[in-house]
């Protein structure tokens, strides 16, 4: 009765938006890998409910998956489809298994360059499999044959097969430039109709989906395989980590779109569940999907009924209007299968893969995959990624430069063990004496004996005449807080005192000199749009740093400040900044965020607002706060300072003078703004929500969603 109430208006028109989606998609990827058409429709209406209804992940929704395209075309080529049927049923049951004995997130511990190398591995195999069909031809045997054929096919087209191919193609590559009320309409289902539409009226002869007659005929009970028993055993634990790593990759991902979180355990039970029963109804392999998942979110579901929704459409579908399906061209599907594959190769996880020194890792697993196999692919990946893991371990890198004359700089970057003391040995003996040296550690571990040999080097160095200055080493080895987030008294005594200039130029020219070059890339992007994730106001007091408590960089907070962080009402100032936010950048949050020790709040609380003066005319903004905190307020219960009890309580109040600016409470009314409120005690270093049910404030859940002020918290169903 809750969930009709609360939830069903949400998660109704977001299940018909996924099932939009999800039929185009299945036929598609049931075409690819070469299993019966209404294959796809089966494990999208398993998926859809089962694994919804078994699984750990509130807003996943499950159902076959381009990912696994190539590993199925692959099994039912070497064992036949009543035996892939088999070997899926024995997945869904290891991974009930291992769903069972708590194992999920071991899964996560393949290197995602591998994950997301094998994705884009498959991706090509689909394009280049699939351009022939949508060209009018045949796919060859490998991708190295299709792509070898791919000239050839060029030169032949087959007129009507690959009109409608390269329509929907076309359609779905111009999809996401159009207007934004436009997209709300699901590119594949537009392009697939579009395209059967234009050759019913057009009469093109083309070959079509091919469905038995009726759904019952076309289930096939599994087969045991005759023979080969290793083959299959090794085929069973393919499908099993394949399907289990991208199933719980995929919930990871929609937790950080959604804000909810999943019980991975439970999400790799359902999903043993949902391969069960695909397997033995005659289905393809049921994996957790991204693309289905953020299309969820995308569309407002709140609960876990939207993805079971979502399968009782596809089924009513198949079962009423199975003739529809019969009329949609084969090119066209091909169309829809080379735009999917082409999304499977994502410039992100190159970019990713360079950033984290692991692009060797992800061309590697691209290249074994496209010319080898899956599997062969797959772990010519790993071995590579545990070949660079093991360099990092056994390697530092270590540069010596003479900065200015008679001043060396000297670099160590990765893991700084007795492995590496050799070489820094040898770099270090090139520094002469009488010199001063600036020893700049970005190692990631720093064992031991690399620890005894930096300081009996830096003891001898300064014993003939020269100077060591060690940065982000403490004492005894102990890591200290890097200097951009420590304050210049904590540092800036370990630097040669300058000739002349303040600690902030001081911290300038150390900000050009090692910060600058590695935000200079994110810089160059800044320079040209601003996107930030939220308005941030808070009090001017200078203990308080928006982005170490936040932990954000440059673009990710809009941030507005003033004594006290108040709301004046009519303040010009604040509804500028609140409309630059919410109307211009379009943030989805604004937060208000008091802290303990407030000055605001002990002058509010020693009559400071009734002197006329600038300070006391400004502190009148906070009178209602002090009405509520003497009136009791929920938020100021506790044992604090009475103007820490006031400050939490101001918190409160201008979170709700901030909510009832008329250009926020038509965002929030839209469903695209929330306000939350925070309180940062400083001596514990700890940042706290205000819940907008009890207005108090409780710590923050790390793994938890942060509530909001008038809009309600995230509702998930368990």
């Amino acid at each position: 009765m809750n969930w009709l109430r609360h939830d069903l208006r949400y998660d109704l028109p977001a299940s018909m938006v996924v099932f939009l989606v999800a039929v185009p998609l299945s036929l598609g990827i049931a075409v690819a890998s070469g299993a019966p058409i209404v294959a796809g429709l089966v494990a999208a209406v398993v998926g859809g409910i089962l694994a919804s209804a078994f699984g750990g992940s509130p807003l996943l929704v499950s159902g076959p998956a381009a990912g696994l395209t190539v590993v199925v075309a692959g099994f039912i080529d070497q064992f036949g489809w009543a035996v892939t049927c088999g070997i899926t049923v024995a997945a869904g049951v290891l991974q009930l298994i291992l769903g069972l004995c708590r194992v999920a997130r071991a899964a996560l511990a393949i290197s995602p360059a591998v994950v997301h190398g094998m994705l884009a591995g498959i991706g090509l195999v689909i394009v280049l499999g699939q351009l022939h069909v949508l060209l009018g031809g045949q796919p060859g045997t490998s991708a190295l044959t299709n792509l070898l054929e791919l000239p050839g096919q060029l030169l032949d087209l087959h007129g009507p097969a690959a009109l409608i191919g390269l329509l929907v193609l076309g359609v779905l590559l111009l999809w996401g430039f159009l207007p934004a009320p436009v997209r709300r309409v699901p590119g594949p289902l537009v392009a697939v109709l579009l395209a059967t539409v234009l050759a019913e009226v057009a009469g093109l002869d083309l070959v079509r989906v091919d469905l038995p007659g009726s759904l019952l005929d076309s289930l096939r009970l599994p087969q045991l395989p005759g023979g080969d028993w290793g083959a299959v055993l090794l085929a069973v634990l393919t499908l099993t980590v394949i399907a289990s790593v991208e199933s719980l990759l995929s919930a990871v991902a929609v937790d950080k779109l959604a804000g909810t979180r999943s019980n991975l355990d439970r999400e790799l039970f359902g999903q043993g569940v949902a391969n069960t029963a695909s397997g033995l109804l005659g289905g393809l392999p049921v994996t957790g999907v991204i693309v289905r998942g953020s299309t969820n979110v995308a569309a407002g579901a709140r609960t876990r009924a939207s993805a079971i929704l979502h399968g009782v459409w596809v089924l009513l579908f198949v079962l009423l209007l199975a003739g529809v399906i019969e009329r949609v061209p084969m090119a066209a599907l091909a169309g829809l299968l080379v735009f999917i594959g082409l999304q499977l190769v994502r410039i992100e996880d190159v970019r990713s893969a360079w950033r984290h020194r692991e692009a060797l890792a992800y061309l590697a697993t691209v290249s074994g995959v496209v010319f080898l196999d899956l599997l062969q692919g797959v772990l010519i990946g790993l071995a590579t990624s545990v070949v660079l893991v093991l360099r990092r371990v056994v390697w530092a890198r270590v540069r010596v430069t003479e900065s200015a004359p008679g001043r060396w700089r000297v670099l160590v970057e990765g893991t700084l063990s007795f492995l590496s003391l050799p070489r820094l040995s040898r770099m270090l003996g090139q520094i002469p004496d009488r010199s001063t040296v600036d020893i700049e550690l970005v190692a990631e571990f720093l064992d031991h004996a690399a620890y005894e040999h930096l300081s009996g080097w830096r003891r001898q160095h300064e014993e003939r005449g020269g100077t060591v200055v060690v940065a982000e080493l403490g004492a005894e080895g102990k890591p200290v807080l890097p200097r951009w987030f420590a304050p210049w008294s904590s540092w800036q005594g370990e630097l040669p005192r300058p000739r002349s200039g303040s600690p902030l130029e001081t911290g300038v020219r150390e900000y050009h000199r090692h910060s600058a070059p590695l935000l200079r890339p994110l810089f160059e992007q800044l320079a040209v749009l601003q996107r930030p994730h939220g308005l941030f106001l808070t009090c001017a007091d200078s203990r308080i740093v928006p982005n170490m408590i936040t932990t954000s960089g440059p673009g990710d907070l809009f941030t507005v400040r003033n004594v006290g962080n108040l709301v004046p009402p009519g303040d010009d100032g604040i509804e500028a900044s609140v409309h630059v936010a919410v109307e211009v950048l379009r943030v989805p949050t604004l937060m208000v965020c008091g802290h303990s020790a407030c000055a605001g709040m002990t002058s509010l609380l020693s009559g400071r607002a009734e002197q006329d003066d600038s300070l006391g005319r400004w502190l009148r903004a906070g009178l209602p706060s002090l009405r509520a905190f003497r009136a009791g307020h929920p938020a100021g219960a506790g044992e604090q300072e009475e103007a820490d009890r006031l400050a939490k309580v101001n918190v409160a109040v201008q979170a709700e003078a901030l909510a009832r600016l008329p250009m926020v409470r038509a965002a929030v009314a839209e469903g695209r703004l929330q306000v939350i409120g925070l309180f940062f005690d400083i001596g514990q270093a700890r940042l706290s929500i205000l819940d907008p049910e009890t207005q108090r404030f409780r710590p923050l859940d790390p793994d938890g969603a942060v509530p909001a002020v008038g809009t309600g918290t995230r509702r998930t169903a368990d």
